[in-house]
């Protein structure tokens, strides 16, 4: 167990509990951690990833990424920019690390999934829910160009045109939503009986011939993790350029004020 992160053994299966609402820099670092781990678990067949608090995640927690990252927010010269870029690459690769996983991987999501709740959810090869989910592609609410994952893996999810309409609107997608645009494979009443589908499904898999699962993840994945590569390459330093803006601090203020943002553009 980490400050952010449960892990709980069930025979051949892994259960990911996120212990906090919203994702502190500490949680990328120890949930990269963990599945970095399971690498070299022969015995692993199935991983779940739920959240043990009252939602799935709302994501990446924004005072403490301002406290971390407060001058590359501001502005700062070529070192700055250089620190930021590998800030936002080392936060993706243990986003990529979820989605190397060489078993499948099954998010469990129950209530809000905002922002990096919604990258994890998209690294892992399966999504079901519970009926109060809320999915939302949110980061152009805050003036930033979503880098974690969500760009590059859900076209391949939901297709290019959905995948548009959640980036450019960042709207809030409910369970019948989510599933009738194959976000999500399945809806279940609530968050008890999500965990008992999540453990079910993972047992099925667990039962199938191990090393025939994980070459079928294998094949796959073959080629799309390239695809993937290169998007987040791209705009990691897309970000690294043109985090800094008028608008992002006025995101910032507007959410720790409480208020609604008025955005002008620079």
């Amino acid at each position: 167990m980490t400050e952010t992160i449960r892990v709980e053994r069930d025979g051949h299966v892994a259960h990911v509990v996120l212990l906090e609402k919203t994702m502190r820099p500490l949680f990328f670092r120890e949930l990269g951690a963990v599945f970095r781990e399971f690498k070299s678990d022969a015995e692993l067949r199935a991983v779940v990833v739920r959240s043990a608090v009252s939602c799935f995640s709302y994501g990446l927690d924004l005072p403490a990424a301002a406290s971390e990252m407060g001058e590359a927010f501001a502005g700062g010269g070529a070192a700055t920019r250089a620190q930021l870029l590998a800030t936002i690459e080392q936060l993706q690769s243990e986003f990529n690390a979820v989605a190397d996983c060489p078993v499948p991987t099954i998010a469990a999501l129950h209530g809000w999934c905002i922002g990096g709740g919604l990258d994890l959810a998209a690294a892992c090869d399966i999504r079901i829910a519970s009926a109060d989910v809320k999915i939302s592609l949110r980061e152009t609410k805050i003036a930033i160009v979503a880098d974690l994952g969500s760009l590059q893996r859900l076209p391949a999810i939901i297709g290019d045109g959905l995948t548009r309409e959640l980036a450019f609107t960042a709207k809030d997608v409910a369970a019948d939503r989510a599933l009738a645009i194959g976000l999500i494979n399945a809806v279940h009443p609530d968050a008890a009986a999500l965990q008992e589908a999540a453990k079910a499904m993972a047992a099925e898999i667990a039962a199938n011939a191990p090393l025939t699962v994980r070459g079928v993840k294998k094949v796959l994945d073959f080629g799309r993790s390239r695809r993937v590569q290169d998007g987040l390459d791209y705009v990691a330093v897309f970000n690294s350029a043109f985090l800094s803006s008028e608008d992002l601090g006025e995101a910032m203020a507007a959410f720790l004020e409480k208020r609604p943002a008025e955005y002008k553009g620079r």
